[in-house]
């Protein structure tokens, strides 16, 4: 493919960031992990982005073969965006990224997370060892989307859509899902404020949540605690 602005490097990680290395491009394909989506739910998943930058950019990684359009087949019959299998390749690329931006002094916590942002940040903050002869599959409904979620053989698979037969069902916000997960937040008040609901088995919903940590140092803890180094 011809590209329009290159480092001319002949390094293989300066092709890369050709190819999805302009600002949005890696946001994108953020939003294309979990499934394939509409531009409209593209535009409203990635707030700020113009509606000739995030055309713009599609094309640019359609054209670099990082995602591409189908039709959905009747009754839905809308156009989507999906990553190819190539593209899909890049999730460890952006996981890795995201446990090394949370370690940034300058990174906030948190507050009104998008919905895929949220359930991605999941993924990337799952620790398999407090996982270990738990299995469970849960769907998790955020504010108006729903996502599946199994844990099997100390590994999470999430993706979105309903499950089938799930062992609980839960209904949050980002922000509650968040503090409980992050925050260590009280799930009793939680549920008793309403901001939280579930139904099935509570010891599998308190089990998932607790399955969930920041690394040593996110939001600048160790510099805010005077650990810097000379």
């Amino acid at each position: 493919m011809a590209i329009q602005r290159s480092y001319a490097d002949s390094c293989a990680a300066a092709h890369a960031l050709d190819l999805v290395g302009e600002r949005w491009a890696l946001l994108i394909v953020r939003e294309l992990l979990l499934g394939p989506k509409r531009y409209t739910d593209l535009r409203a998943g990635l707030r700020g982005i113009s509606p000739n930058v995030l055309a713009q950019r599609l094309n640019e990684l359609e054209t670099a073969l990082v995602l591409r359009r189908r039709k959905l087949p009747p009754p839905a019959s809308a156009r989507v965006y999906e990553l190819t299998e190539w593209g899909r390749e890049l999730e460890p690329v952006l996981l890795q990224l995201a446990r090394w931006g949370v370690l940034s002094p300058s990174f906030a916590p948190p507050a009104g997370l998008g919905v895929d942002s949220m359930v991605l940040s999941l993924r990337t903050m799952f620790r398999p060892d407090l996982a270990q002869g738990y299995a469970a599959t849960l769907e998790i409904g955020l504010e108006h989307d729903q996502f599946r979620a199994t844990v099997a053989g100390a590994r999470l698979e999430l993706a979105r859509g309903s499950a089938s037969q799930p062992d609980a069902t839960i209904q949050t916000g980002t922000d509650t899902l968040v503090r409980l997960a992050y925050g260590k937040a009280s799930l009793d008040d939680a549920l008793r404020s309403g901001a939280f609901a579930f139904t099935g088995d509570k010891t599998v919903v308190e089990r998932f949540l607790g399955l969930f940590s920041l690394p040593e140092g996110a939001f600048g803890q160790q510099a805010a605690s005077g650990g810097t180094t000379k």
